[in-house]
C-alpha cells in the first residue's frame, strides 16, 4: 500500500458555511454576560479547583472551623491552610469570624457549597 498523504475534512477553504443559525448566534450575544462577570465566574472556578481549597470547602459545610481543625483534618500546616483559605476569602467563598484570638471560618453562603455539590452530582460521587 502506498503513502499516501491524508487530506483534512474541513479546512478553512473548503468550508463554505460562515453562519449557519443567525437566530441563534442573536440570542447568544443578547445573553451573553458583562466581561467582568465573566472573568469573575472563570476566577471562581479556577479558585475552587485546587483539591486542598475543595477540601476545605467540603470540611467547612458541616459548620465552621478553626485553622488548626482544618489542618489537622488535611493533614497539612496551618501556614498552608491560612494561605488557602486567605484566596477564599479573597473571592467571598469563605467568611471568617473572630473569637478572641481564634479565627472561625465558614462557608460564605448556601450557593458556595451547591456549586461543589453539583460537581459532584456530575461526577457521580
Amino acid at each position: 500500500m502506498a503513502n499516501k498523504k491524508i487530506q483534512p475534512v474541513f479546512t478553512s477553504e473548503t468550508c463554505d458555511v460562515r453562519v449557519i443559525h443567525l437566530e441563534r448566534v442573536a440570542r447568544a450575544r443578547a445573553e451573553r454576560i458583562r466581561e467582568e462577570n465573566l472573568q469573575r465566574l472563570a476566577l471562581t472556578f479556577k479558585i475552587m479547583g485546587d483539591p486542598t481549597r475543595l477540601n476545605i470547602i467540603l470540611a467547612l459545610r458541616g459548620g465552621e472551623m478553626c485553622v488548626c481543625d482544618i489542618a489537622a483534618f488535611l493533614g497539612i500546616s496551618e501556614s498552608a491552610v491560612s494561605h488557602q483559605l486567605r484566596r477564599l476569602r479573597e473571592l467571598a467563598l469563605v467568611r471568617a469570624r473572630r473569637d478572641g484570638q481564634v479565627l472561625y471560618y465558614a462557608l460564605d453562603d448556601a450557593h458556595v457549597l451547591d456549586l461543589v455539590s453539583i460537581g459532584l452530582d456530575h461526577i457521580g460521587e
